[in-house]
């Protein structure tokens, strides 16, 4: 039984690692690493506790790091929450699917692969279709956009001087 103890910690980290894709909270996967890691100590002939203790350690280390990266990478509002989904649009930039149309100057912009029902923000000329802009605000399903600043031509500044297309 004992040979075939590093099995049984396979078969643990596999129900893990399959578990986290029904669950929301990115702990399992890390479990079922630890899990695997502990198969690989025992098929390399580490006693019981060994075996365990390799489990925990790299279970939690894995936790402990993504959590790290999590903190750092993923966006964050001024109240230190995460922010996601609508929440995190204003301050991004979009491109004008569709050009304003109606009263209202409503148009469409892609975000982040997602089209929004769009509207020029106050003061804005309305929009056209290509143009990029900057979400300023989201209200219910709509966002509120301003025009971007144009960024400099890359073409231009990488031909020697002197020289033009």
């Amino acid at each position: 039984m004992s040979d075939l103890v590093w099995i049984l910690w396979v078969l643990l980290g596999v129900i893990l690692i399959v578990a986290e894709i029904f669950t929301s909270g990115f702990v399992l996967l890390w479990f079922g690493a630890g899990a695997i890691a502990a198969a690989l100590a025992a098929l390399a002939g580490a006693g019981y506790p060994f075996q365990f203790l390799i489990f925990f350690i790299v279970s939690i280390a894995l936790t402990a790091a993504s959590r790290t990266i999590f903190t750092k990478y993923l966006v964050r509002d001024e109240g230190g929450s995460y922010k996601s989904g609508a929440e995190s649009l204003p301050g991004q930039v979009g491109m004008v699917v569709a050009s304003s149309q109606g009263a209202l100057s409503q148009g469409a912009v892609k975000v982040y692969g997602s089209t929004w029902t769009a509207y020029p923000a106050e003061g804005e000329e309305p929009l056209e279709a290509g143009a990029r802009v900057v979400v300023e605000s989201v209200r219910g399903a709509s966002i509120y956009v301003r025009r971007a600043p144009s960024a400099p031509d890359w073409r231009q500044s990488a031909l020697p001087e002197g020289k033009e297309e």
